[in-house]
């Protein structure tokens, strides 16, 4: 093989970017099961079985909160590492502890407390508009890639690109904006509801808006990368 086709052969290996690793679907169903299983279900079936032997309201909320608690705990464990991603996470989780123990003792208060630390998540994703990368940009890696550090490079060479930088920062502004709202509205009706009915409904709206924006995220983004291709071919021709 001559010195030039040897060239030509290696030339695309230099410019070619790693690709994000297939994802097993299965794989990715067991992990919502367990999600919506610690976040959801587990939950409202302790308070339920709580509250039929007699504990408080608050109690028993304050109680059934340790499921989420316990299914990051697993995920760190399960990975052996802490990311931006768990970091947030984990902050999240004080602040949910730290804000249900000061200030009034009632499931009324637990419960609008609960909500302003989603709002709080809100106000971290525009806040972070600020910063040199918003937050997407993390949660975005956490998904998009398997951890192993040719795909953490693939994704940070990403930045690069103004169109990548754009749609990350519209992601992390909706996200922003969508918890902001999200929290208000429940603490709306955690003043109008009685507590046994905000109990089921408020996981409900929380994962609610949450897999409204993921599948907005996915489709967002999939319309951003054809865009990107697009002007890409465009400006090769």
């Amino acid at each position: 093989m001559s010195h030039q086709d040897t060239a030509t052969t290696t030339q695309p290996q230099r410019t070619e970017r790693p690709a994000p690793p297939a994802r097993s679907r299965g794989a990715a169903l067991g992990g919502w099961i367990l999600t919506l299983a610690f976040n959801v279900v587990a939950p409202i079936l302790t308070y339920n079985a709580l509250r039929d032997h007699g504990w408080s309201e608050f109690s028993a909320l304050l109680l059934s909160g340790a499921w989420p608690v316990l299914d990051t705990a697993v995920h760190v464990v399960w990975r052996r590492r802490v990311d931006e991603f768990a970091v947030v996470t984990l902050v999240f989780l004080v602040i949910t502890a730290v804000v249900s123990l000061v200030g009034a003792h009632s499931a009324r208060a637990l419960l609008i407390k609960d909500s302003g630390v989603t709002g709080l998540f809100g106000l971290l994703c525009l806040g972070t508009l600020l910063a040199p990368r918003p937050l997407m940009f993390y949660f975005g890696r956490k998904f998009a890639t398997d951890g192993t550090p040719e795909s953490t490079a693939w994704w940070n060479g990403m930045w690069q690109a103004e169109g990548f930088r754009r749609t990350l920062t519209v992601m992390t502004a909706v996200w922003g904006v969508a918890y902001c709202v999200e929290a208000g509205v429940r603490i709306a009706l955690a003043y109008t509801l009685s507590t046994d009915t905000m109990v089921v409904l408020s996981p409900v709206l929380i994962y609610g808006v949450l897999g409204v924006l993921a599948v907005w995220t996915a489709l967002y983004g999939k319309r951003a990368r054809r865009r990107g291709e697009a002007l890409a071919a465009a400006a090769a021709a």
